[in-house]
């Protein structure tokens, strides 16, 4: 599992998103990039973070941001959380966990003396030149659309 520190190039992306496109972060040179991973689409956390997103998708727009969540959710899955909750940003499925190992978040996860594989809610903020320009490890869900904004 790789440590990605704030000053690194962010690692490459090529997946498909909801609509089975496909979705490299070279499609974005010359943008702020806000990468979020989520564990599973249509779960409250989860669910609170997009909806966070979504709810200040007009500000983190005009502030420059693009948003892309990941997960290991399939496309359509994808597709159903977005009509679902009408969000307006892409959703990257990650099925074969490549991307989620790539930035270090797919890893062992303890719940209730469970120990068992899963994805780590992380956001990394990446900058116009690919460069990871913020890691937050303590993401709040209601929150987190906020704590991009305000540089919390």
């Amino acid at each position: 599992m790789s440590t990605l520190k704030v000053g690194d190039k962010a690692p490459a992306i090529r997946s498909r998103d909801q609509n089975g496109e496909e979705v490299t972060l070279t499609a974005f040179k010359g943008k702020k990039i806000v990468l979020y991973f989520y564990p599973k689409d249509d779960t409250p956390g989860c669910t609170k973070e997009a909806c966070s997103f979504r709810d200040n998708y007009a500000k983190l727009k005009k502030s420059g941001y693009v948003i892309l969540g990941v997960s290991a959710d399939s496309e359509k899955k994808h597709q159903k959380f977005i009509e679902k909750y009408e969000l307006p940003f892409t959703l990257i499925s990650d099925t074969e966990k490549e991307i989620l190992k790539d930035y270090g978040v797919w890893g062992l996860k303890k719940f209730m003396g469970r120990e068992y594989m899963g994805i780590f809610r992380k956001t990394f903020v990446i900058d116009e030149k690919g460069i990871i320009e913020r890691i937050i490890d303590k993401v709040d869900t209601e929150e987190a659309a906020t704590q991009i904004l305000t540089g919390a």
